[in-house]
Order: structure tokens, then C-alpha cells, then sequence
């Protein structure tokens, strides 16, 4: 799905800012038709921005079920002859979208856009209520999963497997967009390199009957190929490729045209780069890479998982200061200016699916202790393999054409030595290659599924790897801890021979606690945890990386396990640096040099 952008034959209105809101606590807006008038609150609620720590009653906090949001709109008047979209970037868990009195979309995914044709339906120069309806509730067949359960006082209440707090409302953007009846409907770029040309693959879908002519100019404007038809390559004599750490963007522009005129035009930065796994090694334009970085979160005060452009940047330049080159969009897909941005500054990115919890081995808690089976028809079932096919094709149908994006990741700590692993996932990773056959695929180790009875791992490219050694287990003996740690390791490089990255690995740290003995929760610990997972790191020949976990503490669920939220951040949730991230930037950027 293209992202929505302003150019010669297309206009875009974003319609962030206050919107009208309100909580069906009765569960009875459907059946009342609350989207057919205008809301009856006197709530309002920003977006992009989830609803949770908005507002200071609980009870909306803590709500499970529908919420509502309203807004006037007005299409301009220059769009009389244009097909009309409203466009929902991100509805967490599901949406529905009513413009007026009519149901114009509805989708079930809360990281993946939608939208909607909506032109029969609006005027030119005149307004039409827009309604959008957001649901937060996780079952055994959603993605990511979850139960719910009703308290004595009828409360409805949301369980899930996922170490992160569930986030709910629009946290991204809406757009009302205008584009020609004729139009370019999807483009498909891939790139390779012969020598000093870059190879541009492209396919191009339109929308109506018409040609199909593109054109590719570099970063200073200069046209420097170009080529005819909705299927070809287009050859870059000279070229300068996208680099970790360097990016170089081209622009390539696809056009729609009919007798020789201009319908549509539609423009994407294209990086031109390799990625490949050979042997035991990560290769990016044909040179070893080793990841360094981390797995984050999309995670702030007040805004929860709202996009905050402000966050974006500054958490990029920690990460520059840090000496990262990487990170992990653990555990769902990142607003897309996200992945605009890694563009644009060489940021490489394991781009994974909403697909966590998907282990209900953690029912027993930390330490595992299968209460219930994992994979079965009463919990996560075909229904749920079907959910899950549906989040993979829109996460690459959405991030296919970002050179940043090096490696696709379909799912976070699954319960892959549990029976019924291989037949639930092995169909999964055949469809994430039919595809998208340029990147390697991978998923997310838990630490109970051992090299020894993991059931899947063959079926993937690369070895990602969460182990906690040290905090979970071998808590506060860190030299147990490197032993073990390493016996491990080593009993993965030996039984598949394919690259190792530890996505995972760190201590909840409270900013301000010391201590000269190994005492856990101390910023001394957490530096020295890190040091010891490094000393083995540099020891076992097949890792090509390290994305410590996490970024920044984030906020998690109701319970005695977490302290207002996971302090595994070498950042603070306001980012500021605990000590463990300045040994970080010590290690990363002597490696970079």
C-alpha cells in the first residue's frame, strides 16, 4: 500500500488535532448508531496519540471494547474530479471507518494502515462527519493474542502475553487524500549491483488502463535513467549505494500516462543495495555486517504509542551519539516515518510482525511451565495462523521498498519447541519468502526453546536469539552467567552454522541505585551484565550482532513484576543516559571505527 504524498497530480490534507471522543463502557454505540449524528461527549482526544494516559478516569484507562472519535471535514474545492481516500495509518487493535451514516472500511491489525474510497459519498467544497471506531481487544485468534476475562463486578478485563502495555486509539496519523480516476496503485522496487551499475527492478500497478513510464534522478536532481512499461529494471551507471551509516537515496518516479499525457504521478526513495546471508555471515552490499543497537519500543509519557516527531529525532540522535547502526521494531511495525527516517540516515532495520505472545508457556511465568497448550483448536488455532498471514502480507506489502529494512522478522518468542510449532509456522515462513525472495527471514528465540529441542529455526536464515543469562536466570552471578551463556552459544553455532544476532539481552536498572557488589536493579549491574554478554559475544565466530534490550524503559502492564514499567532501558523513558549507556557507546563506536 503506497503511502499517501503531495505531487504534481495528487493532494493531501492531514486531519491530526483534537477529535471528539467517546467510550462505549455500555458496549451499545454499534446498535445506537452513535456514528450517524454528531457524539454526544464533551471528551476530546488528540490524535495521533493512544487514549490510555490521556484523561484521568480509570475507567477509560483500564476500558476494553470500543471507543469513538469524531471530526468534522471539509474536501477542498479543487477536487471535484478526484477520487476522494481517508486513509487511517495505524487503529489499535481494529477499526471502523463511517463517513456519515455509511461503514467505509474496517480492518483488524493495529500497526498496518487502511483506508477507503470514499468519493461517491463526499462533495467537493463541502463537509461529511468522519467516525472512526477503535477496538482494543485481543483474543486467541488476533494478532498479537490475548483473553478476556469479566471480574465479579462485571469489569471487563484484557490479559495478554506481552511484556508492553496495550496501547489503544489512533496513535498515527489520518489523512484525507485526493488522487486522478486513473492512477499509479502500487509500486514494487527491487535493486541489485553489477560491478559500479545498480540494477532497479520495478513492477508498477495502475488503477484504470494506462502506460506506465518511470524515471530515477540522484540526490542532486540529475536524471540518471529511465524506462517504459509496468515492468522492467532501469540501469544507474556510477552508482552510489545506500550504506549503513551512510545512506544515499534515489528518486524514482512512476508515472501513469494516457496518449502521451500525464495522469498520475507517484514519487519513492530508493536506496540501491544488496543484503544476503552467506554461510555464517550477514552480508550488506556484499560486506560483513554486525549489528549494534536495539530492540525499542514505540513508547512515551502521556502520548503512550502515539508518533511524536520530536521523540523520532531526538531517539535517532541517541542512538547516533550511542554508536548504533541498528534496531529492531520489536514487537509490531513503527509508524512508516519511521522507517522514512532509518532511510534517510542509514539506520538498519529487522522489521517484525504484532505477532508476540504467542507463547502461553509464559502462563507459568517467566520461567516457563506449559499450563495450557500453545497450539491448539481452543487457543492459538488456524484462525490465528490466518490473522498472522494477513499481518505479514501488509507489513511487506507496506515496508517492501525501504532499503533500510534488511531482514524480515515473523514473530517474537513463540513457543517453537511446543508441538504444533512446525505446522504453524512452517506455511508462514513459506509465504514471507513467495513474498518477498530478496531478504532473508528470521524469528525471535525464546530462551526455554534450547538448540536442543527447537523445532523451527531450520526453516529461517538467521539465528535471533533473546537470551537473559545473569537476570533471569543466574541472577547476580555473572561469572555462572558467561558460562552458561556461552555453552549455549556454542551449541547454536554448531547444529545450524548460520549467523547469530542476540536481539534480546539486559537487566532492569533503576536509574540512581549503586552498589560495588554484583547486586541486581544497580546501574554497575546493568554495565556489567552487558560486559559479559560482550566477552562472549567477541568470542563465538558466527554472531554478526548485538541489539540490547531495551532502548528505553517502557511502560507495561498492571503487577507486582514491573515497577511502573520494564527498566531495561539504558535510557530512561525520558531518555536520559543510565551508565550502562555510556559503556555502550565506548564498545559500539570503537567497533565503528
Amino acid at each position: 500500500m503506497l503511502k499517501p504524498q503531495s505531487s504534481r497530480t495528487r493532494e493531501l490534507n492531514n486531519l491530526d488535532g483534537l477529535w471528539k471522543f467517546k467510550v462505549d463502557v455500555d458496549r451499545s454505540a454499534e446498535a445506537e448508531r452513535w456514528f450517524s449524528a454528531r457524539l454526544d461527549t464533551e471528551l476530546e482526544a488528540p490524535v495521533p496519540a493512544s487514549y490510555n494516559d490521556i484523561f484521568t478516569d480509570a475507567a477509560i484507562r483500564d476500558h476494553v471494547g470500543w471507543v469513538y472519535y469524531q471530526r468534522e471535514v471539509r474536501v477542498p474545492r479543487g477536487w471535484a474530479d478526484e477520487r476522494v481516500f481517508v486513509r487511517i495509518d495505524a487503529a489499535t487493535h481494529a477499526g471502523r471507518v463511517y463517513v456519515n451514516d455509511s461503514l467505509v472500511a474496517e480492518h483488524i491489525g493495529g500497526y498496518t494502515p487502511f483506508e477507503a474510497d470514499v468519493t461517491d459519498l463526499v462533495t467537493a467544497g463541502e463537509e461529511f462527519r468522519l467516525t472512526v471506531a477503535v477496538n482494543n481487544e485481543l483474543t486467541n485468534e488476533t494478532i498479537p493474542p490475548g483473553t478476556i476475562t469479566v471480574a465479579a463486578d462485571g469489569r471487563r478485563q484484557q490479559k495478554y502475553m506481552h511484556d508492553f502495555y496495550n496501547y489503544a486509539g489512533l496513535p498515527r496519523s489520518v489523512y484525507l487524500y485526493s488522487v486522478p480516476a486513473v492512477h499509479v496503485g502500487d509500486v514494487t522496487v527491487t535493486t541489485d549491483v553489477d560491478g559500479s551499475t545498480g540494477i532497479v527492478g520495478y513492477t508498477i500497478s495502475t488503477v484504470g488502463d494506462a502506460d506506465v513510464r518511470v524515471s530515477i534522478h540522484d540526490a542532486a536532481g540529475a536524471l540518471v535513467g529511465e524506462a517504459t512499461g509496468a515492468t522492467g529494471t532501469v540501469s544507474i551507471d556510477g552508482v552510489t549505494l545506500w550504506q549503513p551509516g551512510a545512506a544515499y537515496l534515489y528518486d524514482f518516479t512512476a508515472e501513469a500516462v494516457i496518449d502521451g499525457h500525464l495522469v498520475d504521478s507517484y514519487t519513492l526513495a530508493v536506496g540501491v543495495r544488496t543484503v544476503e546471508v552467506r554461510g555464517a555471515e550477514f552480508l550488506i552490499n556484499g560486506a560483513p555486517f554486525y549489528f549494534t543497537g536495539f530492540g525499542k519500543h514505540e513508547d512515551s509519557a502521556v502520548r503512550g504509542k502515539g508518533h511524536d516527531n520530536a521523540y523520532l529525532v531526538h531517539d535517532f540522535q541517541l542512538m547516533e551519539w550511542i554508536g548504533a547502526n541498528s534496531f529492531r521494531t520489536s514487537h509490531y511495525p513503527y509508524a512508516e516515518e519511521v522507517m522514512d527516517f532509518a532511510d534517510r540516515h542509514g539506520i538498519v532495520v529487522i522489521d517484525e510482525t504484532a505477532a508476540v505472545g504467542l507463547n502461553l508457556a509464559m502462563g507459568g511465568g517467566i520461567f516457563g511451565g506449559i499450563q495450557q497448550p500453545t497450539f491448539s483448536p481452543a487457543t492459538i488455532n488456524d484462525a490465528t495462523q490466518a490473522a498472522h498471514a494477513q499481518a505479514i502480507r501488509e507489513l511487506i506489502a507496506r515496508d517492501k521498498n525501504h532499503a533500510c529494512v534488511v531482514m524480515w522478522s515473523i514473530a517474537n518468542e513463540p513457543s517453537s519447541s511446543e508441538a504444533g510449532a512446525r505446522e504453524y509456522f512452517e506455511p508462514l515462513a513459506t509465504l514471507t519468502r513467495e513474498l518477498d525472495p530478496t531478504r532473508p527471514i528470521t524469528f525471535v528465540n525464546v530462551m526455554f526453546a534450547t538448540y536442543q529441542n527447537d523445532l523451527i529455526s531450520d526453516l529461517f536464515d538467521v539465528m535471533c536469539l533473546n537470551r537473559y543469562y545473569g537476570w533471569y536466570v543466574d541472577t547476580g552471578d555473572l561469572a555462572s552467567a558467561e558460562i552458561h551463556l556461552e555453552a549455549e552459544l556454542r551449541g547454536w553455532a554448531e547444529k545450524y552454522g548460520k549467523p547469530i544476532i542476540m536481539t534480546e539481552y539486559g537487566a532492569d536498572t533503576q536509574p540512581g541505585l549503586h552498589s560495588i557488589f554484583d547486586a541486581p536493579w544497580t546501574e554497575e549491574y546493568q554495565s556489567a551484565y552487558l560486559e559479559m554478554n560482550h566477552r562472549v559475544f567477541d568470542r563465538i565466530d558466527e554472531f554478526v550482532g548485538e541489539q540490547v534490550w531495551n532502548f528505553a524503559d517502557f511502560q507495561t502492564s498492571n503487577g507486582i513484576f514491573r515497577v511502573d514499567g520494564n527498566k531495561k532501558g539504558v535510557f530512561t523513558r525520558d531518555r536520559r543516559p543510565k551508565a550502562a549507556a555510556h559503556a555502550l557507546r565506548a564498545r559500539w563506536t570503537r567497533r565503528a571505527n
